[in-house]
């Protein structure tokens, strides 16, 4: 649903004020993209390098090789020179 707000002048620039609630809807906190795209002014959350990660991570499996080095432990040694 469409919501108007007015373009405020602030100095030689404009701006517009957001409700609170549209930017918790779409989890931008302090800081907003902008693009312009086919005629329309954009705004997206700015989204930090790495953030989704952990997210990524959370049902990983590691496979039995990635394990063994995590662990320490290799199933055979006998290879390696001390």
């Amino acid at each position: 649903m469409p919501i108007k707000t007015t373009i405020c002048r602030i100095g030689n620039s404009c701006g517009i004020i957001l409700p609170a609630s549209v930017l918790e809807q779409v989890g931008a906190s302090d800081a907003l993209n902008l693009s312009i795209e086919n005629g329309r002014i954009i705004l997206a959350p700015v989204q930090e390098p790495r953030q989704s990660w952990f997210v990524n991570a959370a049902g990983y499996q590691a496979t039995q090789e990635e394990s063994a080095w995590e662990s320490g432990r290799l199933s055979d040694d006998s290879e390696w020179v001390w």
